[in-house]
């Protein structure tokens, strides 16, 4: 077994039956669409179907089971008594298929998760590349024109330059939010040209050996109305603030708190609807996360965001984020673009 097998294992009260994939990729490092994990103390069994057969005989340490493309049904047959399985992932009818074959089903919920929350090294330096990658990618953007062009046409181009830059592939689908469509926290790129004197959201990652960055910076397209430019301020501090708290030993609440605390007393709370952070790894949200009901408590290793926004419907939103990680003393921000107002053209 490996260590991180190990220390999962240090972690279950019966054997667990791992069916998230990206779970068990950062146990074994194999992917696969169709693949389940039970681990034990005494053994590690790899589920797949033929079509993934060769690659998983190739895992070190684990005992490879080959199964039908209906893979439970198989598991179900491997089986038997005591097993936690991952209430998050396992759909109901998965469930009953093993509740049929008689196994005593013990639901768990983010074991493997708070494993992969807190990164060690290696990954660290692969999250470091991507973001190094991505603070290029923007500053190369930023030459770009953007007025008189459409979002979906600046998103396009952005993605053109991830792919010039070395990235793997997008972290997620690109926003390119300009004027109202960037009131919109997950607007998605649309035909709209973009205009002078106004703001652009720009969120966006990429993906280098599995691992994610996540950025958002918002750009001005001339001289901002003073709300918007009001707005921007207001963010920017709230943005610094959050980073200021993002201490190990800190709640994930009391994080968003400090940022969020900011925009009220600007008395644009309200326009702040969604959390300050999220985890960042293998997925591009994962644990911990930084909101007002967050029970996580960041420690050194976690991988975090840290963005506040501001979103004035039907005028234009600010979004500005960085890429955390946190340590042992002040947090080490990834994200090195400037978050000072850019003014493209």
């Amino acid at each position: 077994m490996n260590e991180r097998v190990d220390r999962l294992c240090a972690l279950l009260e019966e054997p667990l039956l791992v069916t998230t994939s990206v779970n068990v990729r950062y146990l074994v490092g194999f992917q696969s669409s169709n693949a389940a994990l039970l681990v034990a103390e005494d053994r590690v069994l790899l589920f797949t179907d033929f079509r993934y057969a060769e690659a998983a005989r190739a895992v070190e340490g684990v005992q490879f089971v080959q199964t039908q493309r209906s893979l439970l049904k198989t598991v179900a047959e491997q089986l038997e008594g005591r097993i936690g399985f991952e209430a998050a992932a396992l759909p109901y009818a998965g469930w009953q298929t093993l509740a049929d074959a008689g196994l005593e089903l013990v639901p768990r919920t983010g074991i493997v998760e708070k494993l992969r929350a807190v990164k060690e090294e290696n990954e660290l330096a692969t999250i470091r590349e991507a973001a190094r990658m991505t603070d290029k990618v923007y500053a190369a953007f930023a030459e770009e024109t953007f007025v008189g062009r459409t979002e979906r046409d600046l998103a396009w181009r952005m993605e053109q330059l991830f792919h010039e830059h070395g990235a793997h592939a997008l972290a997620f689908e690109l926003i390119v939010g300009s004027g109202p469509t960037g009131a919109l926290p997950h607007g998605r790129p649309t035909n709209r040209i973009v205009e002078a004197n106004t703001t652009v959201v720009v969120d966006a990652g990429c993906i280098v050996d599995g691992y994610n960055s996540d950025c958002t910076r918002t750009f001005a397209t001339g001289d901002l109305p003073d709300e918007l430019a009001t707005a921007y301020e207001v963010c920017l501090r709230a943005e610094l603030a959050g980073l200021e708290a993002m201490r190990a030993g800190v709640s994930g609440s009391d994080a968003d708190a400090a940022a969020r605390r900011v925009i009220d007393d600007a008395g644009l709370g309200e326009k702040f609807g969604h959390g300050l952070g999220h985890g960042v790894g293998l997925l591009v949200h994962e644990a911990p996360t930084a909101r007002p009901e967050s029970t996580d408590v960041l420690e050194p290793g976690n991988v975090v965001t840290c963005e506040p926004g501001i979103y004035l419907e039907g005028k234009g939103g600010i979004r500005i984020e960085d890429l955390v990680v946190i340590t042992d003393g002040e947090p080490e921000i990834l994200s090195s673009y400037t978050k000072e107002l850019v003014t493209v053209r």
